[in-house]
């Protein structure tokens, strides 16, 4: 138990860091970061899927069709969101907004999947809704009133950056459910077999997509260096820490904590990442969050522990054996 946990806060504090690489780089178009990194995690996964060349070989066209949307949605696209909104609206609020996805996708999973997995009673959810929208309300009222004081700062890039969380947290919210139905449709496969199939599936994508956005840029005139922007080396540094610690090393923890954990406990362990991330960002602002934000990651906390905590009621169908 106490060995999954580490490894599920190990997770947590690598996953973390991918909220970080906007703020660090607030030069770089957030598009450059999206194919950026998840380039270097294609390459990560060129060694990986050689050692496991023989089980990758079984897959079929369909199945290498199915990883390639889901390494667009759950990969770039989400990432080009998030990257986005961090550089819009700072990290806390883009944070707070995709620390719901616990229960967002517990949600959807209700409405799409009761008839397989069981439907989560609603009555039991509304407290977990409400805790959460209070969390989020908290650090939106310190982040807004932050804005107010600022005379340089933009609201309508804060409310662009809150959408693309939203988006962000759609995208996320889409993959988790299609990979389990492409699992529970192949039980006979290997999980790790499917992430490496899904890492080799981002590699041509993300190199297309730095191809493009490089000639994009060309054409637009854009006053900014390529192919690696004005501090090349930080940038490839960064990206490959977060393709190999975040994107590689950070799932394989978690993975072996699913191992170890009951399912209910590690959905709750999801909030390392959350609070990492929080703290990667308040760390680089150099200053302790105030009382109205650490309310609001409490109620954060307390909304998903409440929800994972549900177990799900089989259906009336199920009842009846029908």
């Amino acid at each position: 138990m106490w060995i999954g946990t580490l490894y599920a806060l190990a997770a947590g504090l690598m996953w973390g860091l991918v909220f970080v690489g906007p703020l660090l780089l607030p030069e770089y178009p957030a598009a450059l970061q999206s194919v950026g990194r998840y380039l270097a995690f294609g390459l990560i996964a060129l060694p990986l899927a050689w050692m496991d060349r023989a089980a990758l070989r079984r897959l079929t066209r369909s199945d290498w069709i199915e990883a390639l949307k889901l390494a667009i949605v759950g990969n770039l696209v989400y990432y080009l969101c998030l990257a986005s909104a961090i550089q819009r609206a700072g990290a806390p609020l883009p944070t707070m907004i995709i620390g719901t996805l616990p229960v967002v996708i517990a949600i959807s999973a209700n409405l799409r999947d009761h008839r397989r997995d069981g439907r989560l009673p609603w009555r039991a959810l509304l407290p977990s809704l409400l805790l959460i929208a209070a969390g989020i309300g908290c650090v939106n009222h310190v982040e807004l009133q932050a804005l107010r004081a600022d005379p340089g700062a933009d609201p309508l890039r804060y409310a662009q950056g809150a959408l693309l969380a939203i988006v962000a947290v759609a995208c996320w919210t889409w993959y988790p459910l299609r990979n389990a139905d492409w699992l529970r449709a192949h039980p006979d496969r290997s999980p790790r077999t499917w992430a490496t199939a899904q890492g080799v599936a981002t590699l041509p994508l993300a190199a297309a997509g730095y191809g493009l956005l490089w000639i994009g840029m060309a054409l637009a005139g854009a006053d900014f260096t390529m192919p690696f922007g004005p501090r090349p080396w930080f940038f490839i540094g960064l990206m490959a820490a977060i393709g190999l610690f975040a994107s590689w090393l950070g799932t394989t923890c978690w993975n072996e904590a699913s191992q170890r954990l009951p399912t209910a406990l590690a959905g709750q362990l999801i909030v390392f990442e959350t609070l990492a991330a929080l703290a990667y960002a308040f760390a680089l602002r150099g200053r302790m969050p105030g009382a109205l934000t650490l309310l609001g990651i409490a109620l954060l906390i307390a909304g998903v522990m409440w929800a994972v905590r549900i177990r799900p009621e089989p259906t009336v169908a199920e009842v009846h054996g029908t």
